[in-house]
């Protein structure tokens, strides 16, 4: 659960809601009646596990849907999805909703521009495709297709990431995922023919691909483990050199593979010059060592600049031997520091762009750095020359999310994206001398802004902690507590929820739907102290965050229990998890994606034990072990009560979040909950934790989701 990665993954929204409300409480019962009387559950068996925790005896009768390589695993899966689908398909406006959902996401997107030798790039789906096409073009001849990720699979289910190119461009290397798993491989290609110019680099993970010059490339992965590629454990990562010519099992280790250099995660870089190799080592998600080694001196060593693991720090840039660093060491919202590269340890810092009280992050291009802080989560984005002199504070569109401001050294025109959750992404050209923004390309999202507002309010959380959240809907919804609304959430990993366009989103607004983002504790909103206020033995500050944004909700008459959907992915599964068997009452639907919901056993599995910085383990001490235990959703599901309807959904390639813990989240909601509601788990096949999933999947799993939640809300037609 890396956090690029994991911010990344999941957001979600609603598409489809009718405005027909007036006689909700009817409506409802009568299907919730329909229901009560045809779901019946398949008896999953139970085993006779018991493990032993610190004198404590816990149970777990589920154990076996942990095997992912078993018979039995796999038949428990087919028999939920068809129990799952039976019931969706008798959704009466499924077929409207998907429908709705292709219209709306069926336009033309383009990503800005990149140069690498002597081409053009750009990245295209012209719609409904499953996976984006990557163009090029030469001077100003007519683009063409250089890699179409659509031609990998039939399904659509092996697409492209970490695509890189060699220093003159004559060369690429790109990584693919099949079936969603993380494990990837390294494809190796000549950019002028486009052919592949030796084998693949297999069992790759979690990792960069990091070029010195022309000659070869860094990359990172753990040595395949025995049993199950999708869920044992993988702790020691490992750094590589690839010369290009050679065969991988001739790979140079460069940094993992002893007992002093075994970490869970390392990332090799190399600087732009191709001077220097730095590497970044961490044994959790939160906090990392930082080495360098010169490249130019074929003997030199690894210098240590950080030998601890009490800070976030990186090398952004360098001039010959003149370090910049981002670090959030003594600056919870982080700086920019330069350093030399001789005595590059902390103590020879200097400040160059020093720490304000909103998040920062940083991007370069043009020989500028671009300051971009988080204000309450709303960008702001500062330019600056190399010397921390402020050059101008850069004007955006709006109100939302700013991206971009990276290019080359050469550059003199950037590209950034703004949106919001009602603006569509527009792509802005940007001149780093005159600070002039143009259009560049505007987006093609057939959705009328102008009819939508968005607000942000600041809620009371019990602790009397003020948190932000952004709340979204269509300028005529009625506030009278009869609104169909969707509360999403993440709250971990230092991850933050920033405003953005979804035409997902977009389809639920148009039906008249409130969609609220609450910007909870345990994100990185603000700083390191935001997130560490939600980590461990402080974990229940994010669910009570989350659930008095349900109740600002209910007070404000933005909604009602009977009208409001609860939903988050991956962490902020975790998050509807804890909240809807801590306060049943308050939600009338609960989604919980690819959650971590075995809070006992999550870090047995592949990098898991990587996330004991946010979560602490059951293993660490009595204290850790009771507080895990008192909130872990698989735990603390109790016999008689009625919870939420709730439909979880997984995928069955998910190696970075087991499908397992959404296996015994069912099982132990189907046997012990009670009352009409219904408890289903749809699990998606060849699919893994979000990353790369197809449109046409996307497209059928939302429309399923809405339609679930409509159909729970009592809402019978469209």
């Amino acid at each position: 659960m890396l956090k690029k990665v994991l911010a990344c993954a999941v957001l979600v929204a609603l598409s489809g809601c009718s405005d027909n409300t007036s006689s909700s409480a009817t409506t409802n019962t009568q299907v919730k009646d329909q229901k009560a009387q045809s779901v019946t559950y398949p008896e999953t068996k139970k085993g006779e596990v018991v493990d032993v925790y610190f004198d404590q005896k816990v149970a777990d009768p589920y154990r076996w849907l942990e095997d992912d390589m078993s018979s039995d695993t796999a038949d428990w899966v087919k028999t939920q999805n068809n129990l799952t689908f039976s019931y969706l398909e008798n959704i009466p406006y499924r077929d409207k909703l998907k429908a709705s959902l292709e219209k709306l996401m069926n336009y033309e997107k383009v990503t800005a521009p990149f140069i690498e030798g002597d081409y053009t790039y750009f990245y295209k789906n012209d719609g409904l495709q499953n996976q984006y096409v990557l163009y090029r073009s030469k001077g100003e001849s007519d683009a063409e297709v250089f890699l179409d990720p659509n031609k990998f699979s039939e399904d659509g289910t092996t697409s492209m990431s970490g695509l890189t190119f060699s220093e003159d461009g004559s060369l690429a290397a790109y990584q693919i995922s099949e079936g969603g798993s993380d494990w990837r491989k390294v494809i190796i290609i000549n950019t002028q023919t486009k052919e592949q110019i030796e084998s693949a680099l297999i069992d790759v993970k979690f990792s960069g691909i990091s070029w010195v010059g022309n000659d070869g490339f860094y990359y990172s992965s753990y040595n395949k483990p025995k049993g199950s590629e999708l869920s044992a454990k993988t702790d020691q990562h490992k750094v590589y050199y690839h010369k290009l010519g050679t065969a991988q099992t001739a790979d140079e280790l460069i940094f993992g593979g002893t007992d002093n250099e075994k970490h869970r995660y390392i990332g090799a870089s190399v600087t732009r010059d191709n001077k220097y190799l730095v590497i970044s080592a961490s044994v959790s998600t939160s906090g990392n060592k930082l080495f360098i080694k010169d490249l130019t001196k074929p003997d030199s060593k690894l210098v240590t600049i950080l030998g601890h693991t009490d800070s976030d720090t990186y090398v952004f840039d360098n001039d010959g031997s003149k370090l910049y660093l981002v670090t959030n060491l003594n600056a919870p919202n982080k700086k920019v520091v330069t350093v030399d590269a001789a005595n590059p340890t902390p103590e020879n810092w200097q400040d160059l762009i020093p720490e304000t009280d909103n998040v920062l992050s940083m991007s370069k291009g043009g020989d500028f750095f671009f300051a971009k802080y988080m204000v309450d989560a709303i960008s702001k984005v500062k330019q600056f020359d190399k010397a921390g002199k402020l050059v101008r504070e850069i004007s955006l569109p709006g109100v939302g999310t700013a991206r971009g401001f990276g290019g080359k050294k050469e550059s003199s025109t950037l590209y950034y994206s703004f949106a919001n959750y009602t603006t569509p992404g527009n792509t802005y050209s940007f001149d780093v001398n005159t600070g002039q923004s143009d259009v560049y390309r505007k987006s093609g999202a057939k959705f009328d802004s102008a009819q939508y507002t968005s607000e942000q309010v600041f809620y009371t959380s019990k602790d009397g902690t003020k948190v932000p959240m952004i709340i979204s809907y269509k300028k005529d919804v009625k506030l009278d507590g009869t609104n169909p609304t969707i509360l999403y959430g993440y709250g971990g990993f230092n991850a933050s929820l920033t405003p953005s366009f979804s035409s997902t989103v977009a389809a639920w607004l148009e039906q008249g739907g409130v969609y609220a983002v609450a910007n909870i504790r345990g994100g990185g909103e603000y700083g390191k102290q935001w997130h560490d206020a939600g980590t461990q033995l402080k974990k229940q500050n994010v669910f009570d965050d989350f659930i008095a944004a349900a109740e600002y909700l209910n007070e404000k008459k933005y909604t009602s229990s009977d009208y409001l959907a609860v939903r988050g992915g991956s962490n902020g599964g975790l998050l509807v998890g804890a909240v809807m068997t801590q306060r049943p009452e308050l939600f009338k639907v609960a989604l919980p994606a690819v959650g971590v919901l075995d809070m006992l056993r999550y870090h047995t599995f592949t990098a898991g034990a990587g996330w004991a910085y946010d979560y602490g383990t059951s293993e660490q001490s009595k204290e850790m072990f009771d507080y895990l235990h008192g909130y872990s959703p698989v735990h603390n599901v109790k016999a008689g009560v009625k919870y939420p309807a709730t439909m979880i959904t997984t995928g069955d390639h998910d190696d970075r979040v087991v499908p397992a813990h959404s296996y015994k989240f069912a099982a132990e909601l189907q046997a012990k909950g009670a009352g009409a509601n219904p408890y289903f788990i749809r699990i998606e096949t060849n699919a893994g934790h979000g990353a790369g999933t197809p449109t046409s999947k996307i497209i059928d799993q939302y429309a399923d989701i809405y339609g679930f939640t409509l159909y729970n809300m009592g809402i019978k037609s469209l």
